[in-house]
């Protein structure tokens, strides 16, 4: 379904880029042309398409997030996962590590959100039926409509043509269904004249209509009627984006007029006013959606008087003030998109800095069974890298439990818990795991995954020391905004399987801002188990959407004697990608690294 909620909120900042460009028009308007001023709303129609781009843009949701996540703990609905622990639980082959996992829902829309939905297809329907009406409508008229006869305005007409330098020979037909002229059509395009403006019109004003008209045709207002009209039917619920698409047919006009009279001289400028002032009444009906015509409503009739009153030719400074204005407007609005994106979800990439790397791409595939999957290793004595699925090895995703081991060293460094004063009570409540629902020390609950150990640490430490220490140690994208429990379990808080191996390397040398009695504590909880003199370290992760295993993770570390290994492999897949799997992947690419 789409994310209907996050699109209202991104119409809430639809609302204040918009007021942006009406502060703009308004309060520089004597330093921009008709043109300009028209052609602003040209960005708006770009920043209406931005929630629905299918891509993630930079930046991203984080704005948003502050709305929906605002007094609230989580966005996520947290049940225990169904099925016998097993299932992301026990590693199948090494039987010394506990991969248990809990669900997050996230597939099911709340009620208020289908409702939200269906409500906003309604209102698109019942625009898009008035549009299907009025297009008929006008199929109507061009169907009783007659070729121009008249010789004399056929040749006025030609003359017009030759004027605005426009080589198409673009049609005129005459109707009786109509009050004002239109051109309409982008691929075909074609002037509608009333017959009472042919009967009754003088020569000189039906000129400046015709050449009025033939401004929408060349500055291309066909096809940003289509874009408009898209832009009402989209947005049909916000007042803002109807009071800016009023105004840009407005500006449209007053455009026209001002391209007009920039082919005029100057002694002409008082007899165009007057032909407008003249035919108001019979022009001033708005045209039909999908037209471009000489009339309007009476308010903005008035406006184009005033203009053409005022109206002086843009010098060449002008012109410059124009453009830096607009492209500095531009800018401005464009700091904005990434809040506008609804693709929340979207994909983030880490850029990896290769430069100077020793870096080889070997084909594990036949390790992953089929799973989309990375493995990352950095070999320290050979300081070269191995990445197998280069792509997927930047993509960021959630860590679910990977991330317990900064975790645990947060709550270290906040005075949470101390070295070798790790325990704490459980609080009786019934878990989904029994290795859960008994006290806990840092090294049962990192064997066994806890949440609630971990979840603790994170309240009692809080979400601003939360936020500040995932930027000070530059973890993944740094953003723990999906609630303090959750943020690490399939939601806000992302990592790349590179960046995971970089991090393990700084917790490993201490160069991470932490005290090394607190990391030796961290990486005392790691160890897994020691072959001869080989030492292996690591945790899993496993994320559980709607009862499915859909992200494993197993990173960590091999000491061997003479170099260290440090690897990461993240599994993707609509079920069965468990920590589990990914500790197994692991296992089975190390034994056969020599």
């Amino acid at each position: 379904m789409f994310p209907i909620i996050r699109f209202l909120i991104c119409n809430l900042f639809i609302a204040i880029l918009t007021g942006i460009i009406f502060a703009v028009r308004y309060g520089l308007k004597s330093q921009l042309s008709a043109r300009r001023q028209y052609q602003l709303w040209f960005l708006l129609l770009g920043l209406l398409a931005v929630p629905f781009l299918p891509v993630q843009l930079p930046g991203s949701g984080r704005a948003a997030a502050w709305f929906t996540n605002l007094g609230s703990r989580s966005t996520h609905d947290i049940s225990p996962a169904s099925g016998s622990p097993g299932a992301a639980g026990q590693t199948g082959a090494a039987g010394w590590i506990s991969d248990f996992g809990i669900s997050v829902s996230r597939n099911a829309p709340s009620f208020t959100e289908t409702l939200l939905f269906f409500i906003w297809l309604a209102g698109m329907a019942v625009m898009l039926l008035l549009l299907i009406r009025s297009y008929f409508r006008l199929r109507h008229i061009k169907r009783s409509s007659l070729p121009l006869q008249n010789r004399d305005i056929l040749a006025l007409y030609g003359r017009c043509l030759h004027e605005t330098h426009i080589r198409r020979n673009i049609p005129v037909r005459s109707t009786a269904f109509l009050r004002s002229p239109v051109i309409t059509g982008f691929l075909k395009p074609c002037i509608y004249l009333p017959l009472h403006l042919i009967s009754d019109c003088d020569p000189a004003d039906l000129r400046y209509m015709l050449l009025h008209e033939l401004q929408h045709y060349r500055h291309k207002d066909a096809a940003v009627n289509y874009l408009m009209n898209i832009a009402a039917v989209l947005y049909w619920f916000n007042p803002f984006v109807w009071l800016a698409l009023k105004e840009m047919r407005g500006d449209r006009e007053t455009a026209c007029d001002s391209a007009v009279l920039e082919m005029l001289e100057t002694k002409y400028y008082e007899d165009y006013g007057h032909t407008l002032i003249n035919f108001a009444e019979k022009i001033s009906l708005i045209p039909f959606p999908f037209a471009s015509g000489m009339g309007g409503n009476m308010k903005q009739l008035k406006k184009r008087i005033l203009n053409i009153s005022s109206y002086r030719p843009e010098s060449a400074w002008r012109r410059i003030r124009g453009i830096c204005i607009y492209c500095l407007t531009a800018l401005l609005l464009l700091a904005g998109v990434p809040a506008l994106s609804t693709d929340a979800a979207g994909e983030d990439i880490y850029k990896f800095d290769k430069k100077g790397e020793d870096i080889s791409y070997p084909d594990l595939s036949s390790y992953f069974n089929g799973y989309d999957g990375t493995f990352v290793l950095y070999d320290t004595a050979a300081d070269a890298w191995q990445i197998y699925n280069e792509e997927h090895a930047a993509l960021r995703v959630p860590p679910d439990s990977t991330y317990k081991i900064y975790n645990a060293l947060l709550g270290l460094e906040a005075g949470i818990i101390s070295p070798g004063q790790t325990q704490m009570g459980w609080d009786g409540k019934n878990y989904p795991f029994e290795e859960w629902n008994a006290d806990q020390d840092l090294n049962t609950a990192m064997r066994d995954s806890v949440n609630w150990y971990f979840q603790s640490l994170d309240r009692q430490a809080g979400p601003s020391a939360i936020k500040d220490y995932l930027r000070q140690i530059r973890y993944g994208n740094e953003d723990n905004s999906h609630g303090t429990d959750t943020y690490w379990l399939e939601s806000s808080l992302k990592i790349s399987a590179i960046e995971q191996v970089q991090l393990l390397k700084r917790l490993y040398d201490y160069d991470l801002p932490a005290d090394k009695a607190n990391i030796n504590e961290v990486k005392n909880a790691l160890f897994l188990r020691q072959n001869g003199e080989e030492k292996l370290y690591g945790k899993t992760g496993t994320g559980r959407v709607d009862g499915h295993d859909v992200n494993g993770w197993f990173v960590g570390w091999l000491e061997r004697p003479d170099r260290t290994y440090f690897f990461a492999v993240n599994l993707k897949g609509s079920s069965g990608a468990t920590g589990a799997l990914a500790s197994d992947t692991a296992q089975a690419i190390l034994a056969d690294i020599q």
